[in-house]
C-alpha cells in the first residue's frame, strides 16, 4: 500500500510519463535499457510499485555491503558475485518453480558507457529458465518510460536480438551519449 502510494504520488509530480503494456502475469526476464543514468533505478521503482510488480533486480556485490545491503535487498536487490554466476540462474529457476510471479531486472548494457556489445546473461538466464523477456524503457527525448511488449525468445540470437533492436531504435536513455546498441557478441557479424 505504501509503495503504491508513493508512485502515485510519484507519478503525479514527475515530469516523466507512464507509458506501459500490462504487466506480465508470469515471471519474466525483465531489461531495463538504454541503462544511462542510475535515475533509472528510481523509475524502475517508480514503474514496479505503481504496478504490483514485484521485481528483483541483479546488482554488483559492493551496493550490498555496510548499511545499503539491508535497504537494497527491501528494494528486491539480488547481489551478483562475479566469480559465482550461476548462482543467478539457480535461484531464477527456484523462484519461478515455485509459482512466485515476479520480474527480473538486468541492465545488459552494462555500467552506463564504455561497452560495445550487451552482456549476454539476460538471454541465458531466460532461454535457461524458459522466462519471456520484458522490454522495460526509458527514452529522454519523450520523456517517457515503462514496459514495452512480453515474448518467448526463439533460441536465434540473430532473430531475436533484431526483433530487441527495433524496440530500442528510438529510445535514447537518461544520458543519450551512454547508449550502447543492443547487439550481443554472440551475434557475430548480423544485423
Amino acid at each position: 500500500m505504501l509503495r503504491h502510494l508513493a508512485a502515485r504520488g510519484f507519478w503525479s509530480l514527475s515530469r516523466w510519463k507512464l507509458a506501459t503494456e500490462p504487466k506480465p502475469d508470469r515471471p519474466t526476464v525483465l531489461i531495463g535499457a538504454p541503462h544511462t543514468s542510475n535515475w533509472d533505478f528510481v523509475l524502475m521503482l517508480a514503474i514496479s510499485w505503481r504496478l504490483g510488480l514485484e521485481l528483483h533486480w541483479l546488482g554488483k556485490q559492493s551496493l550490498f555491503t555496510g548499511w545499503r545491503g539491508p535497504i537494497m535487498r527491501a528494494l528486491g536487490g539480488i547481489p551478483v558475485d562475479r566469480a559465482n554466476p550461476g548462482r543467478v540462474v539457480d535461484d531464477a529457476v527456484r523462484r519461478v518453480r515455485s509459482g512466485e510471479t515476479f520480474g527480473l531486472v538486468i541492465t545488459p548494457d552494462g555500467t552506463r558507457g564504455a561497452h560495445t556489445h550487451w552482456k549476454s546473461g539476460f538471454y541465458r538466464i531466460a532461454r535457461e529458465t524458459g522466462m519471456p523477456v520484458t522490454l522495460g524503457f526509458v527514452d529522454r527525448t519523450t520523456r517517457t518510460t515503462g514496459l514495452g511488449p512480453t515474448f518467448e525468445l526463439t533460441g536465434d540470437v540473430a532473430e531475436d536480438m533484431g526483433r530487441i533492436r527495433a524496440f530500442y531504435a528510438d529510445k535514447a536513455g537518461h544520458s543519450p551519449e551512454r547508449r550502447v546498441e543492443p547487439r550481443l557478441r554472440e551475434e557475430g557479424g548480423a544485423d
